[in-house]
């Protein structure tokens, strides 16, 4: 346990909306260097940090930041502070939201100061009722604090919070997509370009960043970048936070190193596998990403490392499967969640994900032919790219991992 240094979901930040309490603390420090300092020189530090993407795609933050930085004027900015997480094995956002709210809000605020953007929208999954309302209150109480006067004087008064709602499908999670339910729209996808930073809600410049992200923000701004570098093992930074389930004695929410092994995730902090069965396999970055197995135990969990492995760190959401376990049915079951939550906007997305879900079904249950299983392996070779979002790609990602790594039980599972 000695590797469990803690920053986003320590003590002092898990307060729920409690602005005195976290003013006692450390809180508004980051946001008062912030208003001291130049917007590049705030988009440099972030950069020197190496702060990445931390809601599935490690983007480098500071890029985002730059963009939108980029497109100078007097007109309208936003940003989206994306906590709509509605993957299965992803549960890191909403306790953010609900426990460390202001932490939150003053990471946004001070990527909104970096980037010139004077309008951000939390926006956040209905059916996460406590992080709805722990947000609700707690930017409340910012609007009626020193800190949003200051805010108002740097901005002359035209600087505004806003909690907004998704739409509560999965889909509403993607970058554009949130844009359209910010815009009071069904969450349909855009086509790109143009990029958000370019065209955003209403046709503005507008940042989406994960609600992860923005909580390492005001950390970075009052402790430094070295102290930021120095928390992450090898050549990694930061700190990440692991949403660890399945198979493990103690499955919850672990905020620990960025490049932490695997196999300590599992051993050390998950308390090892149930019944002291054997691992199968990993998801990682929940469903919609790719599987690792015993042998990548001793894989650290960064970006680079997992990549290396067929894998993805995504949002380090860690699915365990014990042997006994099927990968057939387990993987069937994703799909079958990526086929209910497809908006039906492409068609070779909605039926693609319908007609994969329909094979893994057959072959689950001991109907599927060979035939099924090579339109399987024939399907994850041209339904990559056909949609505009990461949907279908996320399904097939997965289902083409499995088949990857464990094409004998699929042949074990077939009639003929």
């Amino acid at each position: 346990m000695e590797r469990l240094n803690q920053v986003l979901l320590n003590s002092d930040n898990r307060i729920g909306p409690d602005l005195e309490a976290w003013l006692a603390g450390n809180g508004g420090k980051g946001l008062e260097r912030a208003l001291q300092m130049e917007p590049p020189a705030i988009i440099e530090m972030i950069e020197q940090a190496g702060l990445r993407g931390l809601g599935g795609s490690g983007f480098p933050t500071h890029k985002k930041w730059g963009f939108v930085a980029a497109h100078a004027g007097t007109g309208e900015k936003y940003l989206i502070c994306n906590g709509n997480e509605d993957e299965p094995g992803t549960f890191k956002d909403r306790i953010l939201l609900h426990e460390c709210p202001h932490q939150v809000i003053e990471g946004a605020t001070i990527a909104a100061l970096a980037t010139g953007i004077n309008r951000v929208v939390f926006y956040i999954n209905p059916e996460q009722e406590s992080s709805l309302e722990s947000m609700r209150r707690a930017v409340a109480q910012w609007l009626d604090s020193n800190l949003y006067s200051q805010l108002s004087d740097h901005y002359e008064g035209d600087f505004e919070y806003r909690v907004v709602e998704s739409s509560g499908y999965y889909i509403g999670g993607e970058e554009t997509a949130a844009i359209e339910s910010v815009e009071g729209k069904f969450p349909f996808p855009r086509g790109k370009p143009p990029f958000p930073a370019e065209s955003g809600v209403h046709g503005c410049p507008t940042l989406i960043n994960n609600i992860e992200t923005l909580s390492n923000v005001s950390h970075i701004l009052r402790n430094g970048v070295e102290w930021y570098q120095e928390l992450g093992l090898g050549e990694t930074s930061g700190t990440k936070i692991y949403s660890l389930s399945g198979d493990v004695l103690k499955p919850g929410v672990y905020e620990l190193p960025m490049g932490i092994p695997l196999d300590e995730l599992i051993n050390d902090y998950g308390g090892g596998m149930l019944m002291d069965k054997q691992l199968k396999a990993v998801f990682t970055g929940g469903p919609s990403n790719t599987i690792l197995t015993p042998k990548d135990l001793d894989v650290p969990l960064d970006f680079e490392s997992v990549a290396k492995r067929r894998s993805a760190l995504g949002t380090g959401a860690m699915i365990v499967i014990s042997e006994g376990t099927g990968i057939v049915k387990r993987v069937t079951e994703y799909i079958n969640f990526f086929a209910q939550n497809s908006c039906g906007q492409c068609p070779p997305c909605k039926t693609g994900t319908y007609y994969v879900a329909l094979l893994l079904g057959k072959i689950d249950t001991g109907e599927g032919s060979r035939a099924d299983l090579d339109a399987l392996i024939n399907l994850c070779k041209i339904l990559p790219g056909s949609g505009r979002c990461h949907l279908l790609d996320g399904a097939i990602k997965v289902l083409d991992s499995s088949l990857y790594h464990f094409m004998d039980e699929y042949e074990r599972s077939l009639a003929y």
